[in-house]
């Protein structure tokens, strides 16, 4: 048994390889995780397969080719998976690749989406570095009831 580089836990040829040789993946997820096991394994013609013609004509299949060289799988981390039930034709995964090029330790963090096309899942499109909801911190008024549930106003507990 020899696992399959995106980390999913599987053995490599119930998991990303008979995707590499051509059956559709039943996912987004599962085309996100072949296409790292293709970039990390030097498939080239399966990435260029699998993108929607729109990101067919903003490849540079040269740089790929390029950035493919010496690489060396390290993981593949999911984050979130947005879309693409049954029926849904659009889909987003949010991962981390994890990989080693030329010795270093590299990460790429994207947002990736997919489109469903004549019942097959293509990249469309990426958000490198993707940034979540800003969080919001509660102002609180010196009068308010203080936010460590003392019951006392703020003023005259934390915000003394």
């Amino acid at each position: 048994m020899t696992l399959c580089p995106c980390s999913s836990g599987l053995d490599f040829v119930a998991c990303c390889g008979p995707i590499l040789k051509g059956t559709p993946a039943m996912t987004a997820e599962a085309l996100m995780r072949a296409r790292y096991v293709a970039f990390v394994g030097g498939d080239l013609d399966f990435l260029e397969r699998t993108l929607a013609a729109e990101a067919k004509a903003d490849m540079d299949r040269h740089a790929v080719e390029a950035a493919m060289k010496g690489v060396e799988a390290l993981g593949f981390e999911l984050r979130a998976v947005d879309g693409g039930e049954e029926g849904e034709n659009s889909a987003s995964v949010e991962y981390v690749a994890r990989f080693k090029s030329n010795g270093k330790p590299l990460a790429h963090h994207e947002r990736a989406s997919f489109r469903r096309e004549n019942g097959e899942w293509l990249y469309v499109s990426g958000e490198v570095g993707p940034k979540g909801a800003p969080r919001q911190a509660q102002k609180v008024g010196r009068n308010d009831p203080c936010p460590c549930g003392s019951g006392k106003k703020y003023k005259k507990c934390c915000g003394g």
